[in-house]
């Protein structure tokens, strides 16, 4: 699953990079990079995409732990997996509406602005994120029902990094 995490990582810098290459290159040199905005955009979804699949690896959704706090263990696990649950629900119909949309530049031809590189690769890109999220997300969901796992709260997970030296 370190996978997930490097592609999401590659494709942050990908992003990172031509970002401050388009910018040094309008402002510094007169000189912007073609189709820099069509590409940053479509990175950058690329970048959400398979980092909601990171999400899914480790668990570090927004939670509200008010309620889930007061419960007994066994209620808190039901109280995760319906959350999972619902972000599961939620990433299979993100899936299947970018799966149309890659389709959909596909047979239109749709493309960049300057260079008229076809997108529906990047939308492709993008589409392949949300996909992993559904297998990460799934692990996860499958993990918290058979008890295998369960959500920490952030000020735990804070913590757990700091005692380990990541922070």
């Amino acid at each position: 699953m370190r996978a997930v995490e490097l592609v999401a990582a590659v494709l942050l810098g990908a992003v990172t990079l031509l970002v401050v290459a388009s910018t040094l290159g309008r402002y510094v040199f007169a000189l912007p990079v073609p189709d820099s905005f069509d590409f940053s955009r479509l990175l950058l979804g690329a970048c959400l995409a398979w980092g909601f699949a990171v999400i899914g690896l480790r668990g570090g959704h927004v939670q509200v732990d008010i309620v889930a706090q007061t419960v007994s263990p066994r209620i808190r696990r039901a109280i995760d997996a319906l959350a999972w649950a619902f972000l599961l629900c939620f990433a299979v119909l993100v899936a299947w509406k970018m799966f149309g949309r890659v389709d959909s530049a596909r047979i239109s031809g749709e493309t960049t602005f300057d260079l008229r590189i076809p997108i529906w690769p990047f939308l492709g890109l993008i589409w392949a994120g949300i996909a992993a999220s559904i297998v990460t997300i799934s692990i996860k969901l499958a993990r918290i029902i058979m008890g295998h796992d369960q959500v920490e709260s952030s000020e735990d997970m804070d913590f757990k990094e700091v005692t380990r030296g990541i922070r």
